[in-house]
């Protein structure tokens, strides 16, 4: 939020973000987003997930919206989504993994319908567990990028067969998703690196110019 757009190359405008509907699959309920299209030239697509429905988490987290825009910035146009029942999201909250993953299954459904090319999957905290059981069977995802990933929601058989990259980013001070703990974790994956940013904890009061930093060279060509 309140963060200003570089120009898009060799286009004299900014990136525009722009309200969504994201179909739910089947019966599931129907999903609000936002969508940021890729600056310069589009390389695929990303989803970002928020933190856990039942505790505050939505789309509006700068966490969320720093992801959304690295992602962007670096030519990977993104989808960020409320969880059932939360803002304009359907539906009734819920903390429970199968409504989550149907949720992120549902959104990068809608991603892949949309661009073209190799999808990164995100999520902070609650919502990178989502993102990485989410992803599991989907070719299109070649990057696994997890913020506060807790590792109690991940399990470890998703990540070894996971075929992409992944890359982990935790707080030194972060009691749910402590660094060792999430190195251990992602250590099973073929293409894994973790950084950790030593003053932050959980809630990522401070570090979101870490979080870019180190989203950005991951995803430097």
């Amino acid at each position: 939020m309140g963060r200003t757009y570089p120009m898009l190359a060799g286009m004299g405008s900014r990136p525009v973000e722009k309200a969504v509907a994201v179909p739910g699959r089947g019966a599931e309920p129907a999903l609000g987003g936002v969508y940021l299209n890729a600056a310069g030239e589009p390389r695929g697509g990303a989803v970002v997930a928020p933190p856990h429905p039942l505790y505050g988490g939505s789309m509006d987290h700068p966490v969320v919206n720093e992801l959304s825009w690295v992602c962007s910035s670096a030519g990977f146009a993104s989808l960020r989504f409320d969880w059932r029942g939360v803002g304009a999201s359907s539906g009734t909250p819920s903390g429970e993994a199968a409504d989550a993953d149907a949720d992120y299954g549902a959104a990068l459904d809608h991603i892949a319908e949309t661009v073209e090319g190799a999808v990164i999957a995100c999520g902070y905290s609650f919502g990178a567990g989502a993102a990485a059981r989410a992803s599991a069977g989907q070719p299109r995802v070649r990057r696994l990028v997890l913020v506060a990933p807790v590792p109690a929601l991940i399990d470890v058989e998703t990540l070894r067969e996971f075929g992409g990259s992944v890359l982990a980013i935790c707080g030194g001070r972060d009691s749910l998703a402590p660094p060792a703990a999430v190195e251990e974790l992602i250590a099973c994956a073929a293409d894994a690196r973790v950084v950790v940013v030593p003053d932050a904890d959980h809630f990522f009061g401070v570090g979101l110019a870490a979080i870019s930093r180190a989203v950005t060279e991951s995803l430097t060509p």
